[in-house]
């Protein structure tokens, strides 16, 4: 293990580490924008520039060697710094408070460490792109007004998904993050699984529906067998987001259309809430007692007369995976394997 001295802090580093990971795995935060750690490094972004043995290189591709001196906030980096988040911050949409990104921003992050002020923002002329916001998925919309061209969303599509539905186009001060010919995000080949969203670092790709939840339950995702791990955010008594656990094994964090943005049904207004009873062939409403003792009644007369391999239950992969694992249980218990599940929706 390389010893290397960040800020004269002596840390023992991975020997196939790079100078940015070595400082996150001591604590030292380095500002970065471009970065990601499911992705390969870019470099683009300039702005985790630090000084080492007296050279200014990015700290996301520098490699860890044995000796290295790193100076993560010398007055040359911190000028380099500055001045490119100003030129960032010079074309970007200035209206924090409506983006869903706001106090969850890593170029709020950034800029606030490296101490912009409005002052150095005067001296600046600002722009802002003027091509219009493409709404046409019906999960999340971009909006290059607001884009700092980090290509994290292109490296999300390309390396992790497979896809590669956008890439950067044009060149110049027209760059800009599009889909092949310009074409609407819907007629592309996007798959909408958001990945690309969930990791843009600003809210130049935005969730359409989006609130933040006052706590998160840990549960597994119902839609079909895989398992993936997920977070279902809480707000009051409703579900208001999804977002995988990088901790499951399975998905390791990443998640289908389905799994991320199909939750809205749980909090329907159309969903039944109380049983249903057919009677003279319309549905009633009863009472939880009413519908329980008439399905308990049901079965001991199936399983008196047939046996329990007359019994078969169908489940649903719009209840809980929690649910669907007590009911499977109750089914086992009547002595029955006949059990589905809807999971191929």
């Amino acid at each position: 293990m390389p010893r290397i001295y960040i800020d004269g802090q002596e840390i023992m580093a991975a020997e196939d580490a790079t100078v940015l990971q070595a400082a996150k795995e001591a604590g030292i935060y380095i500002p970065s924008l471009c970065y990601h750690p499911d992705l390969s490094t870019f470099g683009g972004c300039r702005v985790c520039m630090v000084d080492i043995n007296g050279k200014l290189v990015t700290a996301c591709r520098a490699p860890v060697t044995e000796g290295m001196v790193v100076l993560t906030d010398s007055p040359a980096v911190s000028l380099v710094r500055r001045v490119t988040v100003e030129m960032i911050l010079s074309n970007h949409n200035p209206d924090c408070q409506s983006c869903i990104r706001n106090h969850d921003c890593d170029l709020q992050r950034v800029s606030a460490f490296v101490g912009i002020t409005d002052e150095n923002l005067a001296s600046l002329r600002r722009g802002m792109s003027e091509v219009p916001t493409d709404k046409s998925n019906p999960f999340f919309d971009m909006d290059h007004s607001r884009c700092i061209l980090c290509g994290i969303c292109v490296r999300t599509c390309q390396e992790i998904n497979g896809i590669a539905a956008i890439d950067f186009s044009h060149r110049g001060t027209g760059t800009r993050v599009s889909t092949l010919g310009s074409m609407p995000l819907v007629e592309s080949k996007c798959e909408s699984c958001g990945e690309c969203a969930d990791r843009c670092p600003t809210g130049a790709l935005a969730f359409k529906i989006h609130e933040r939840p006052s706590r998160e339950v840990k549960t597994v995702c119902t839609y079909c067998g895989v398992g993936c791990g997920i977070y279902l955010g809480v707000r009051g008594d409703r579900v208001v987001s999804v977002r995988g656990d990088k901790e499951n094994p399975v998905n390791r964090g990443q998640l289908c259309v389905k799994g991320r943005f199909g939750y809205h049904f749980i909090n329907h207004p159309d969903r039944l809430k109380t049983p249903l009873i057919k009677r003279d062939g319309k549905f009633e409403e009863a009472s939880w007692d009413e519908a329980l003792e008439l399905v308990a009644e049901k079965f001991r007369e199936i399983i008196e007369e047939s046996g329990p391999w007359a019994v078969g239950g169908i489940s649903s992969a719009r209840c809980t995976h929690e649910d669907n694992f007590a009911f499977q249980k109750i089914m086992r218990q009547l002595g029955t394997n006949n059990i589905d599940h809807c999971a191929r929706l």
